[in-house]
């Protein structure tokens, strides 16, 4: 399993942002063998709902001032709106009334990708979310491995429970305790 930054970005990617020219763009992936096994909005739930919690929330709401649904709205992911999904991705959309973001999750080709962007509406925008970004690529690469051993760890424990949990048998002659 590796993660790494792409630069540049494929238009492949930036076409699925739907956010024309943005400000800030990035794009962290992950390979291993085993990705395809979850759809790329189970992943986003993992990452942005599991992994990022309240720490991203608070960059979200507080930092950022996005304007996010309730966390378990429908057709949200931590308050962000589901603006587009299929097999292959799902993107994502919030405001503030500075930027507008989108991030996108995609799974293709035994790599999950998240991609960033931001478009800065006001100036106020840039300089807030420079420092904000250099934060944002130290923690996204832990987002997807950590996000990647949360997926196994519930597709190890599925496979246990559809097994069904050990059971005590009794042995004639020994006393159960």
């Amino acid at each position: 399993m590796t993660v790494h930054q792409q630069q540049p970005v494929p238009d492949t990617v930036r076409d699925l942002g739907a956010l024309g020219e943005p400000d800030y763009v990035d794009l962290f992936t992950l390979t291993a063998d085993d990705v395809g096994r979850w759809p790329p909005e189970r992943w986003a739930r993992v990452m942005i709902e599991d992994i990022a919690g309240r720490g991203g929330q608070f960059i979200f709401r507080v930092l950022l001032g996005m304007r996010l649904a309730s966390r378990h709205s429908f057709n949200h992911i931590a308050g962000w709106r589901v603006a587009a999904s299929d097999d292959e991705h799902v993107r994502l959309e919030a405001t503030s009334w500075f930027l507008r973001s989108r991030m996108v999750v995609r799974v293709a080709d035994g790599q999950v990708s998240l991609a960033t962007f931001m478009r800065y509406d006001r100036h106020l925008a840039a300089a807030v979310w420079t420092p904000l970004s250099a934060l944002h690529r130290t923690l996204a690469p832990g987002l997807l491995r950590d996000a990647h051993k949360a997926l196994r760890g519930l597709l190890a424990l599925a496979a246990v429970t559809s097994q069904g949990l050990p059971t005590r048998r009794r042995v004639p002659g020994v006393c159960a305790g």
